[in-house]
């Protein structure tokens, strides 16, 4: 006869324990994984756009102006401002940049363009980097945890649910030997 184990009782099996325990290090191993993928693909990423990336001076030709409310994101307040710069070939270059709010006509601002002198945001840094491998490595352990836990689970249901009807077929034909109940007349003996 099959072992049958209490449902309820509020302890783990030790083989369910295991293989759950299994699936978290498969779910941790794979988090640190792509955690390390997304960090040297940003370094990679950075190092490739900072090589075209150039800092130069401008100097503002007008006062700033406030952005439209509805163009306002981010953590930093930022206005924009007519400018003049020298691009790194020093070709002189005009446009509007981003600069501090309240930034008066004829003060210097430093600013990011790229190799045409145009403005451009400057290669991420590496606490961008850092948050988005640790992201990355965060979703995939989660994803690959709870996928693993369900599968875990749903694998003990179903071989519980075989080993009790396992367990049903052979008590069927235990009981009856077990009760006495061939012995009570012949409407229950199976002999003749």
């Amino acid at each position: 006869m099959l072992h049958h184990e209490p449902s309820g009782s509020g302890t783990t099996p030790p083989r369910r324990r295991a293989a759950l325990a299994f699936v978290l290090l498969i779910a941790l191993i794979c988090g640190a994984v792509a955690a390390g993928s997304l960090w040297s693909a940003g370094a990679k990423a950075d190092r490739e756009l900072a090589a075209h990336r150039h800092q130069v001076t401008a100097t503002t030709t007008g006062p700033a102006k406030e952005p439209p409310v509805a163009t306002r994101y981010g953590s930093k307040a930022q206005a924009v401002a007519p400018a003049v710069w020298e691009q790194p070939e020093h070709v002189r270059r005009s446009g509007n940049i981003h600069v501090p709010p309240a930034t008066p006509q004829g003060r210097a601002v430093t600013i990011w363009v790229d190799d045409a002198g145009v403005p451009a945001r400057p290669s991420g840094s590496a606490a961008d980097r850092a948050l988005t491998a640790l992201s990355g490595g965060v979703a995939a352990a989660g994803v690959i945890g709870v996928t693993g836990a369900g599968v875990v689970l749903l694998v003990r249901r179903r071989t519980e649910g075989h080993r009790l009807a396992a367990w049903e077929r052979e008590w069927e034909q235990v009981e009856p030997v077990w009760s006495g109940r061939l012995h009570r007349g012949s409407a229950g003996n199976d002999d003749e």
